[in-house]
């Protein structure tokens, strides 16, 4: 029987793992194979069973792909008690933005105040990839049908010294601003966040098509120089 490993070979595409290797520096070149997401989405679907349960085990895993498939199948798992612990046993070993931002268990969505507890454990740790990935929970699962103001504060209280962290950060307050604009803007206008996570923020905000263009040129006003 073909490992996953094996089956990840013919999927490789150097030129494009070179492409990869300059967009996820944390990400030796040598342990980025180059498959693209649709092709790993696809494989994705064919892991089931035994196998499935084998590669889920295997941790640390090998390479950036592995890791990426290892995220997708996970966000697949429709139990929630067995995503929420396969998210806190695969965390860990995360060390890049890519895999932590494909980590979409789509269960946590109908169990979100079961899984605030844990998030918020995922907040606190020291490791910055686990606090990114936590932050990008809060961003899908929470500021929508699940949303509630306290959520707002969370984010703005963990450490944001790694650029990876700020950026996520800056990313959640955007898109809350694009859809609690009341709630979120106070955070802005008393300057919660860090110098340069606040003015990523406004940045986004900016850039972004769901804030209306009279809000954009208030947040202007709001760059700290």
């Amino acid at each position: 029987m073909k490992t996953v490993s094996d089956r990840l070979a013919p999927l490789a595409e150097p030129g494009y793992a070179d492409f990869q290797a300059k967009l996820i520096p944390s990400v030796p070149r040598e342990k980025i194979r180059g498959v693209r997401l649709p092709a790993l989405r696809a494989l994705a679907k064919e892991i089931k069973g035994d196998e499935r349960a084998a590669f889920l085990a295997a941790l640390p895993h090998e390479t950036l792909e592995e890791d990426l498939l290892h995220a997708i199948l996970v966000g697949r798992e429709r139990d929630f008690g067995t995503a929420l612990a396969e998210v806190d046993r695969f965390l860990p070993f995360a060390d890049n933005w890519a895999t932590t931002d494909i980590l979409r268990p789509k269960v946590f969505a109908r169990h979100a105040g079961e899984a605030l507890p844990s998030i918020r454990l995922w907040l606190a740790s020291p490791l910055p990839y686990v606090r990114r990935a936590a932050v990008g929970f809060l961003m899908a699962y929470y500021l929508d049908e699940n949303f509630a103001p306290a959520v707002l504060a969370l984010p703005a209280k963990i450490p944001q010294e790694e650029y990876y962290v700020s950026m996520m950060v800056a990313w959640f307050y955007a898109t809350a601003l694009a859809k609690r604009w009341d709630e979120t803007l106070p955070y802005l206008e008393t300057r919660a966040l860090p110098t340069p996570t606040h003015n990523k923020t406004i940045r986004k905000a900016i850039e972004s098509f769901r804030v209306e263009p009279e809000r954009k040129e208030y947040l202007r006003k709001l760059t700290v120089k």
